[in-house]
């Protein structure tokens, strides 16, 4: 009896002593603290997602002037979701010791980067150069118990998520096959000339958080993509849909699809950028282009995508695998990190995303750069930054995104918060140097807005399923959902 009231007395001092030093510790979080039976935490952090879940319930609304037209290329496929280590089990093939390949050439190299993925608990994609291997593979994946046909690619995931608001006229151009033009939406429009006779197939190994394989386990559940497609890694349908906009005449346009081509090798790459930044550049200045970006591994590639293409889009959407490559190949603030170790830095990030829009964006006013938005997403928050003065309805975007992250990840139409768990930080930094503001999270009002110059940031937590049941397309999604919610403040920005 008195270990509990000494216990009880020491959790009332500690209480009084933390909220004595921080008087401006949100009420929202010390009401879950309870004195009489500290035994209940779990169930006080059950209930900050609850509170989370019902502020987004309240505050995401539609902005003011919708999109009406969307054009979204040019990247598509059929994927084929299997156990990854299922899969290399099925294939005799044993586990051993990771390492990264930028191009795959064999079952080995497929292995290896697959283990050296695994063992991180984060994504990317490879292209494998041998088609008759390739096939093989393909054959006994589509044929392994429980592999399930989705549709895929950036631009074809993106189109489906778009298709879901029935007010909204969605264009996808893309090499779309009989098996992926019978899976997409009824509402999606596809031109004569993205169809063709046979599909592009990608595979996609998934894994579980704490599977394990030989010596190797999971932190977090995610998936290793890979495919032989050449009509998407050379992105052969660009010219096709930029042709299409002119009799579509869509509100926005969003492009995906550039990372397919680092497979094909740098004499490829080289030319067929230079046309991917004509055709962009042919789109009429008065709409907005988003930019869906995906794993890379080349940093000379990703520099020129940075160098050439993004100041001549409007807005990028990209995970925290792809925001620190990009501050590596560019010798960005903290290109130093080799890696992210675990939750990424509130700070770190916020300082790359600040650094994107001074050198490639709008962030100055005199810039000739279109670039003025970036939605980044990582599994345990979202952060969407703005130049001030292009973009309205952003709070409720960053929040719609992180909600359908929640959602879709668990399978489910909506958030179910006994399902899924908060993981960001309640308290972090607006930058990781000097000067820097002392930020935290209020889960009645899940959206800290800080500004930098005259660049504001969004952040939301996500809530994350504990049980995810699908990862591949959840960035998808969120960027989708962000841009469905975001409003383009007025056209003489572009």
């Amino acid at each position: 009896m008195w270990r509990k009231a000494l216990a009880a007395a020491l959790l009332a001092f500690a209480v009084g002593y933390f909220y004595h030093g921080r008087p401006d510790l949100p009420e929202q979080i010390l009401q879950y603290i309870s004195l009489p039976n500290f035994q209940q935490s779990s169930q006080s952090q059950n209930s900050l997602e609850k509170v989370i879940s019902a502020a987004w319930e309240t505050l995401i609304t539609l902005p003011t002037r919708q999109w009406s037209k969307v054009a979204v290329g040019v990247n598509a496929c059929v994927d084929v979701v299997v156990s990854g280590v299922g899969l290399l089990q099925a294939l005799a093939v044993d586990p051993g010791a990771g390492l990264d390949h930028e191009v795959l050439h064999s079952k080995e190299d497929l292995r290896e980067a697959f283990i050296h993925y695994m063992g991180r608990g984060a994504a990317a994609e490879r292209f494998f150069s041998d088609k008759e291997v390739f096939q093989r593979i393909a054959r006994s994946a589509a044929e392994y118990p429980g592999a399930k046909l989705y549709v895929g690619g950036n631009a074809a995931l993106i189109g489906q998520k778009l298709a879901t608001y029935s007010d909204l006229m969605v264009l996808l151009c893309g090499p779309v096959g009989p098996k992926l033009h019978e899976m997409l939406d009824e509402q999606i429009v596809v031109p004569p000339e993205s169809l063709q006779e046979t599909d592009e197939f990608h595979l996609i190994l998934e894994y579980k958080a704490g599977e394990q394989w030989g010596s190797t386990q999971a932190p977090q559940a995610n998936r290793f993509i890979f495919s032989h497609d050449v009509s998407n890694g050379e992105m052969s349908s660009l010219e096709t849909f930029v042709a299409s906009l002119d009799d579509f005449d869509p509100d926005l346009v969003v492009l995906s699809g550039l990372h397919m081509m680092e497979g094909q090798g740098r004499k490829v790459w080289e030319e067929r950028l230079k046309e991917a930044v004509s055709a962009i550049s042919d789109i009429r200045k008065d709409i907005p282009v988003h930019l869906e970006l995906a794993s890379m591994t080349d940093k000379d590639y990703m520099n020129s995508i940075m160098q050439e293409v993004m100041p001549i889009v409007s807005s990028i959407g990209l995970n925290e695998q792809e925001l620190l490559f990009l501050a590596q190949a560019g010798e960005g603030p903290h290109a130093d990190l080799t890696a992210w170790k675990g939750i990424p830095d509130v700070g770190r990030v916020s300082d790359i995303l600040l650094w994107i829009l001074e050198q490639h964006g709008r962030s100055d006013p005199s810039s000739e750069a279109d670039l003025t938005r970036i939605h980044f997403h990582t599994l345990a928050y979202h952060i969407l930054v703005t130049v001030d003065g292009y973009w309205a309805n952003q709070a409720a975007a960053v929040m719609a995104g992180a909600r359908v992250a929640s959602s879709q990840a668990c399978g489910l139409q909506s958030v179910d918060v006994s399902k899924v768990e908060l993981k960001a930080p309640l308290e972090f930094h607006s930058s990781h140097g000097e000067p820097r503001e002392k930020l935290s999270l209020d889960p009645a009002q899940p959206v800290t807005v800080w500004r930098r110059g005259n660049v504001t940031f969004y952040m939301t937590p996500v809530l994350v399923c504990k049980q995810p049941l699908r990862t591949v397309g959840l960035g998808d999604a969120i960027s989708a959902e962000g841009l469905v919610y975001s409003e383009l403040k007025t056209q003489r920005a572009f």
